[in-house]
């Protein structure tokens, strides 16, 4: 009867350990996944500005691939002709992390070098990054 215990109880504590979140006062882990067109930049920019006045101590990155990607391209701009990069500098310089996916920059034949403004940081896949960061690092998964 006492051999079922032992393993029921480890299942048990391996299944809580699934939901076992960051301690009280750690901060906040968040991926923004972003893989619409520049339409829906300026919203996503918007909520991370709004994340980051409720909970300065959030760490925050954004994983960009395929039309996601446009908003971090040089020259790109809003509706309103405002270019994206003073807002992701603005941001940036709160500790915001923004990837874009070397796999969509070479499937379009873009240079990182030369296409992708200096603040973006190059991760092999996009897509693996949000996984990354979700399964191995404890991030907070959200779509704007």
């Amino acid at each position: 009867m006492r051999t079922w215990k032992l393993p029921l109880l480890a299942a048990l504590l391996a299944f809580a350990s699934l939901f076992a979140g960051a301690a009280p006062g750690d901060p906040v882990k968040v991926v923004y996944h972003m893989n619409e067109g520049v339409d829906k930049a300026p919203q996503m920019l918007r909520n991370i500005r709004n994340h980051l006045t409720a909970d300065p101590k959030a760490k925050i990155v954004v994983v960009s691939h395929a039309a996601g990607i446009n908003f971090l391209l040089k020259d790109a701009k809003d509706a309103n002709g405002n270019p994206f990069e003073v807002a992701v500098q603005d941001l940036v310089s709160k500790g915001v992390v923004f990837d874009v996916c070397a796999f969509t920059l070479q499937s379009r034949n873009l240079d990182p070098k030369t296409a992708v403004i200096e603040e973006a940081k190059l991760v092999p896949s996009g897509v693996a990054e949000v996984a990354r960061l979700q399964a191995q690092e404890g991030f907070v998964y959200l779509k704007p």
